[in-house]
Order: structure tokens, then C-alpha cells, then sequence
């Protein structure tokens, strides 16, 4: 049959209308624009991503059950209480603002109610030292049935079976000329090699290999130039890391504050103020959808920070009741700063002097707290970025980076606050014991 000509074109033209109208409703709905309830329509609804870790987790919305994770939501503009809940895991709750056509997010790590703990060493551990690429635990064990058994040991942190079936494995035998049980450690950047500060000799280790410490050379007169060397290849990290961050934070991580710690992916820092400053709003363009937590940009002497550089938001998550200025400030500020220096500047900086005049064992108390905060009076980064953990009161505690969702992990005792994350989030590493007969040992406690 014919078809006039004009009817073709009006049919054409009425096909793509409903292509163009269906395309925008469908963009729009994706949004929030709009959602069609029970009582109609409702106009400019915001967005609720609810995610958790383990899945299958139940979403309550002002103590009302919604839905489960993961799913999203659409509900209208406004703050909501969000709660995740899953049994045998300790409960997620936020008080979350939506606006309108944005994205907002509700991802809820659960921590199980009753962790288990497995021993991982047996023979007794002592003087503990983490390396910088948070893979490995290097410490000293003295009550081993036989006598070449003592010495050094390298614990990797690993999830391949074989390596855990093998446990720690041992770097050195003990030594004649070096009390390995108050020795001080430095790991290279690399995470390769320790120099081992005796009170008389110092030594080079090869992480690798089982190395014989009485029959190593003193390493005495060239550890400057090993160290210098170091020192270059962390300032080149440093302003890697830093220089990505606002200059207004990178003033003050570098000269007002101290116990500063990148996150492990590199995006906020945690760092305790020495000093009074104002944090002026819009460092950098606000983010739709940013965390809707309450912040401080007030800082004050004292009080520990987290600051999250993509959605320029600045959380108080404690305070440091020791006033004390710890030396990872010092290290920081002089491998930022001789980084940002010229080549022929760079050994004469006072700050490289102060350094270089360091004792060996404050040197490695200034390396040791550099490369970890285990041993600085502040929090640890958890290995997801997005929480913190501390010894609280013989308690292990991790809550989010925004001080929300504070939750005890563990209750009892541990050897010197010594915790350590698995690099994949999946454990705590204590050293405890629970038989005053026995040595402490390295355990992990369980938290998937």
C-alpha cells in the first residue's frame, strides 16, 4: 500500500521524538530526576549505593528494612540513618546526606563479632621490625632448640600456601659481636637489604640469603654514603606522593606537624598538628557526592588528622595526649626538602646536617617511625585506605578514616602495642602470649 509522502515524514519525525523523550526519561530516571512511587511521581530523588564486604548484608534506612547489599536506592533529597547489618559481624552505621541526582555512597567493610586467632611463630619472637613495602616482619628469636637456630628471622606476609607452610625463614644465625635482642634495624626502601647497628659494629644484610653476621664487614665507614643514598631515593618518592597533595597540606606536613603517613594508596594523609592553623574551604573543586561526615579544617596543637585530597575533606580522628615532637617529621620534612633543593644544595641543608649528626641508634628510630607508624604515638593505615586502627586501653580498635564506625577487634593482651595489618586486609598481626612460662609469638587475628 502507498504511504503519502508527508505521512512518511511525519512518522519519521514522530519516532525520533520518542527516541529523544524515551533516551532523556531513561537519563533522567538513571539520575534520580524522578521516580514513580505509590503516590505518584517524585521529583529529583538522590541516589544510595549500598555495597558491604561480606555480601548478603541487610540495609536498614531510618531502622527500617529496605533491601540487602548491593543494591541502590532512590529516596528523596535528605539525611538518612544507614545501617548495615549481617549476623556474626559487628554492625555499619552513618548518618548520610543524599541531594538530588547524586550519587552517594554506603560501603560497609564488617568486622566479624568473634575473631579467631592463629599462632604463626612458635619459638619465640623479639625486637620486631616491619619492612617499608609492608610484605615482611623481620625479628629475633633466642629460644630455638638448637643454638644455630637463633638469630634473625624474615616472616613473609603472604597468602601463598607454600610460604606459610615454611613460616618464618631465617637470615641470619646469632652472633658473638652483636646483641641481636637490642640491635637497631634500617630497611632499605627497597625493602632488600637491613643494616644491623650493633653497639660496636654495624653490618649489611641481605634479606635474601642466610648471612653470617661475625663474618660480615663493618660497614662503619661508608654507612653515610649508603644512607645518602637511600635518603635520595625516598625524597624522589616524597615528592612523588606529597607534591600531589595542596600546597596548603604540603606546608604543613613538612613543617606543623609530625607522625605524617601517606594512606596506602597514596590519596590522604594522616598527620598529628604541632601547631594552630586554619585550613581555608575549596583547596580543590568539590567532588559531587563527597563524604558527608562532619570535618574540622580548625586544626589544633595536638589533634590527629585525616586529609582526603581528591574530596578536599579534613576529619579529626583523635588526639595525641604527648606533646612530644616524634622525628618522622624530621626525616619527612628533610627528604622533601632536599628534594625540592638543587643538587649542590642539597648536603649543606641544616636540616642534612642535623641528620647526618644523628647517633646510629637515633638514626634508626628516625628510619624505623619514617617508614611505619607502629612504633609513633598515632594510628596505622589499614591496607583498604578507607580505615585506621590503634591500641586503645588493651584493645585493638579500627574505625573509618572519617571517625566513624569505631569497632574493637580484639581485647587482651600484646606485646608492646605491636600490630601489624596483613597486606590484603585480611588479618592482624599481634605478639602475644598466654602462658607466662612461654615467650611471645606472632599471631594473627582472623578478621574474614
Amino acid at each position: 500500500m502507498h504511504v503519502p509522502r508527508n505521512k512518511g515524514l511525519l512518522f519519521t519525525v514522530f519516532s525520533a521524538l520518542v527516541i529523544v523523550v524515551g533516551t532523556y526519561m531513561a537519563i533522567r530516571y538513571a539520575k534520580g530526576g524522578f521516580r514513580v512511587t505509590d503516590s505518584g511521581i517524585s521529583q529529583e530523588t538522590g541516589l544510595l549505593s549500598v555495597s558491604s564486604l561480606p555480601t548478603g548484608a541487610e540495609v536498614y534506612i531510618n531502622e527500617k528494612l529496605v533491601t540487602a547489599t548491593s543494591d541502590t536506592l532512590y529516596l528523596d533529597p535528605d539525611q538518612y540513618e544507614v545501617a548495615i547489618r549481617k549476623d556474626g559481624y559487628t554492625e555499619w552505621k552513618k548518618i548520610i546526606t543524599l541531594e538530588k541526582e547524586v550519587v552517594s555512597q554506603a560501603n560497609a567493610l564488617l568486622f566479624p563479632s568473634a575473631p579467631s586467632l592463629t599462632p604463626l611463630t612458635f619459638t619465640g619472637i623479639e625486637n620486631l621490625s616491619p619492612s617499608p613495602d609492608g610484605q615482611k616482619i623481620l625479628f629475633y628469636s633466642a629460644s630455638n632448640s638448637a643454638q644455630k637456630k637463633n638469630g634473625l628471622y624474615v616472616l613473609e606476609l603472604s597468602d601463598n600456601s607454600l610460604s606459610l607452610q615454611r613460616g618464618a625463614r631465617q637470615i641470619s644465625q646469632d652472633s658473638s659481636t652483636i646483641d641481636l635482642a637490642t640491635a637497631k634495624f634500617i630497611w632499605s626502601p627497597d625493602s632488600t637489604q637491613i643494616i644491623v647497628f650493633g653497639s660496636n659494629r654495624e653490618v649489611l644484610l641481605d634479606v635474601s640469603r642466610l648471612n653470617d653476621l661475625d663474618a660480615l664487614s663493618d660497614i662503619s665507614f661508608r654507612r653515610k654514603q649508603l644512607l645518602s643514598d637511600w635518603e635520595d631515593e625516598m625524597a624522589l618518592r616524597e615528592q612523588q606522593f606529597l607534591g600531589k597533595f595542596p600546597p596548603a597540606i604540603i606546608k604543613i606536613a613538612t613543617s606543623s606537624a609530625t607522625n605524617v603517613f601517606f594512606s596506602p594508596d597514596k590519596k590522604r594523609l594522616l598527620y598529628t598538628a604541632t601547631e594552630s592553623a586554619t585550613l581555608d574551604p575549596n583547596l580543590i573543586p568539590a567532588l559531587p557526592g563527597a563524604n558527608s561526615q562532619p570535618e574540622e579544617r580548625q586544626l589544633q596543637a595536638g589533634g590527629i588528622y585525616i586529609y582526603d585530597r581528591e574530596e578536599d575533606k579534613n576529619f579529626r580522628v583523635g588526639t595525641q595526649q604527648d606533646k612530644t615532637v616524634f622525628p618522622a617529621k624530621s626525616l619527612l620534612s628533610t627528604l622533601f626538602e632536599q628534594n625540592q633543593a638543587t643538587p649542590n644544595t642539597i648536603a649543606t641543608t641544616s636540616a642534612r646536617r642535623s641528620l647526618e649528626a644523628s647517633s646510629s641508634s637515633e638514626l634508626a628510630d628516625l628510619y624505623r617511625n619514617y617508614h611505619s607508624s607502629l612504633f609513633a604515638d598515632t594510628y596505622q593505615w589499614f591496607p583498604d585506605s578507607k580505615h585506621i586502627f590503634s591500641a586503645e586501653d588493651s584493645r585493638i580498635v579500627i574505625k573509618e578514616y572519617d571517625n566513624t564506625n569505631a569497632v574493637t577487634v580484639y581485647s587482651g593482651p600484646f606485646f608492646q602495642n605491636f600490630i601489624y595489618p596483613w597486606p590484603d586486609g585480611s588479618r592482624l598481626l599481634i605478639a602475644t602470649h598466654f602462658n607466662p612460662e612461654t615467650p611471645n609469638n606472632l599471631y594473627a587475628i582472623e578478621l574474614r
